[in-house]
């Protein structure tokens, strides 16, 4: 990266931090800064056809525009470059600015409190890159009702999965099975693209029992070939609305010859339920039946602390959002800490969603979750990859163990 042609923009208030961040980034290479001591000239300079910014350094807290109201302007400008929030504000705030600037989808490279030390600022600088010229992305297809109908009675769609392992014995203990659907002309759909649709179109039944006979037929192959896997199906609360639900997944279970134990079915609430009557129901008659019941994406949904008073779970999953960079965040190693301790007291199996990396990992290994699962592990594959991935995974623990 050429330090020098990088433009830079300082907005500050106050005429003695401009100056001490002009002499900083001098100092680290930046020669190309340009400074304003409040918002509307600096928006001036985002529009400039020649001297428009690469990197904004922005503080918060000015008077008659300040920060939050900058970056909704920066919004409607579409500015493209970089964003680092600067502020004397507390940690939650400047995390919460920096949270709202990301969903206006900024490359925000993080934010620093003041005092902001030169060598803080040069790490922070490391982050940013120039922006690719490639093409801009292509917006996500939207598929219709009829789409779907399409998908589900054409066999197009295909179970993945992804390993769950326990945290202190690194051995691989079951999978979550995640739908995908193989389109003839766009090849792989994500779910967020389908199951709402689904769920919308009355499908959603349909497409859950594909799933799960699927992942039935696939617990027996692996059962056969020596592999005893829990295996978990996500369930979605539309398709608690038939008393007969448990007989249904008692017969799928007992036809496809899989133990009612190693199948567990994740919910997730996010919208209160009118009414409790039929899913309570139904999921103390599938817990009677000894199928596993969990708590998927705990912290997210508006009922967590009512469905964990109501229904009997067997298994808490803390939300990504929450696990990823806990080591490093106050706020998120409360929420982890806390998710732990009630799922530990409430006597049930915790699981750590979205371990991105070895930092992840080890904070939730000390933490004492059970269990992990997330990309540092493995990314979701097709039934016939998991045996092979198996064997690798348990040949680097072992050289971990030793």
């Amino acid at each position: 990266m050429n330090k020098s042609i990088v433009k830079i923009l300082v907005v500050d208030d106050d005429t003695f931090t401009l100056n001490l961040f002009n002499r900083m980034l001098a100092n680290l290479g930046f020669t190309t800064v340009f400074c304003a001591d409040n918002g509307q000239a600096a928006l001036e300079r985002v529009g400039s056809p020649t001297d428009s910014p690469d990197l904004i350094l922005l503080d918060i807290h000015m008077p008659e525009m300040d920060g939050i109201e900058f970056v909704r302007h920066l919004v409607r400008r579409r500015f493209a470059g970089g964003l680092i929030i600067i502020s004397g504000e507390d940690e939650r705030t400047l995390q919460a600015v920096e949270k709202l600037a990301r969903s206006h989808k900024f490359n925000v490279l993080g934010h620093l409190q003041k005092p902001v030390s030169q060598e803080r600022l040069a790490q922070m600088l490391a982050k940013w890159k120039p922006p690719t010229q490639e093409e801009p992305e292509a917006e996500k297809k939207i598929y219709g009702p009829d789409d779907v109908f399409l998908a589900i009675k054409g066999g197009e769609l295909v179970n993945y999965y992804q390993p769950k392992v326990g945290i202190s014995t690194r051995r691989v203990v079951g999978v979550e099975t995640l739908v995908r659907w193989l389109h003839r002309r766009n090849g792989m759909v994500f779910p967020d693209q389908f199951i709402g649709v689904a769920e919308a179109n009355g499908m959603i039944d349909d497409l859950t029992l594909i799933v799960l006979t699927g992942a039935l037929a696939q617990a027996k192959l692996w059962n056969e070939e020596g592999l005893k896997l829990n295996v978990a199906v996500n369930m979605s609360m539309k398709s608690f609305h038939s008393l007969v639900l448990p007989e249904l997944v008692e017969g799928l279970a007992a036809k496809a010859g899989v133990p009612p134990q190693m199948v567990e079915l994740e919910l997730t609430e996010s919208s209160l339920m009118e009414d409790v009557r039929a899913p309570l129901d139904i999921l103390t008659r599938l817990r009677l039946k000894r199928f596993r019941l969990s708590i998927d994406d705990f912290g997210t949904g508006h009922s967590s602390l009512a469905q964990l008073r109501d229904l009997p779970f067997d298994e808490l999953k803390v939300d990504k959002s929450f696990v990823h960079g806990a080591w490093n965040d106050e706020k998120l190693r409360a929420i982890c800490g806390s998710s732990l301790s009630l799922g530990k007291q409430l006597g049930m199996s915790v699981v750590a969603e979205g371990i991105e990396d070895k930092a992840d990992w080890d904070f939730m290994r000390e933490s004492g979750c059970d269990v992990a699962q997330g990309y540092y592990i493995a990314r979701p594959m097709p039934a016939n990859h998991l045996p092979g991935w198996i064997r690798s995974w348990e040949k680097s623990s072992e050289k971990v163990d030793k």
